[in-house]
């Protein structure tokens, strides 16, 4: 997939995001590598991340033992960055994002350290940025990967951004996401 047709519009309509109460779309694990599996209910925990995913196991080249980074534990992107980039919604887990919302995702609206409750949850923004990969340019195409990592892009954080849990919970498909 290319990057919009008209990113100036894509871009507008990303920015109009709600910025305080937003809510989640979707939930998705990763029980293993290229496998996703879309849930209408899932359970964050402080340990493990989003129950189900695959997060601790994969272990981050960010650490020095390669264990899981607790600042990239679960990821976040924004419903409109997909839709403008993928119009079959059924493509989307392919992002490799746990959670798919509609919020404004900007540094500017969540600077690190911002906290969220997401239905029984409490997570906070951490400041690792969510930068695209090889995989992602790989299924939504190099436009999309350039378009995602402008400079507009990246303080929008189209690409996403990392929360870390903060209080542990079940969020369901549907569930407000509010500042805490």
């Amino acid at each position: 997939m290319p990057a919009p047709a008209d990113p100036t519009a894509a871009l507008a309509d990303i920015l109009a995001a709600p910025r305080d109460d937003g809510h989640l779309e979707r939930i998705i694990v990763r029980p293993a590598p290229g496998e996703r599996i879309v849930l209408d209910e899932g359970l964050l925990d402080i340990d493990a991340g989003l129950v189900g995913d695959t997060w601790r196991s994969r272990g981050s080249r960010t650490m020095a033992d390669g264990s899981a980074d607790p600042l990239r534990q679960v990821t976040v992107i924004n419903r409109r960055v997909l839709a403008a980039i993928e119009p079959d919604p059924a493509r989307w887990p392919l992002a490799g994002d746990q959670l798919i919302v509609d919020l404004d995702l900007s540094a500017a609206s969540l600077p690190a350290g911002t906290r969220l409750s997401i239905g029984e949850t409490l997570v906070e923004v951490t400041e690792p940025p969510h930068t695209g990969c090889v995989k992602f340019r790989d299924r939504f195409g190099l436009d999309a990967l350039a378009w995602v990592s402008t400079p507009e892009g990246k303080a929008a954080r189209m690409r996403g951004m990392h929360v870390r849990v903060v209080r542990g919970g079940t969020i369901r498909t549907g569930d407000a996401i509010r500042r805490a």
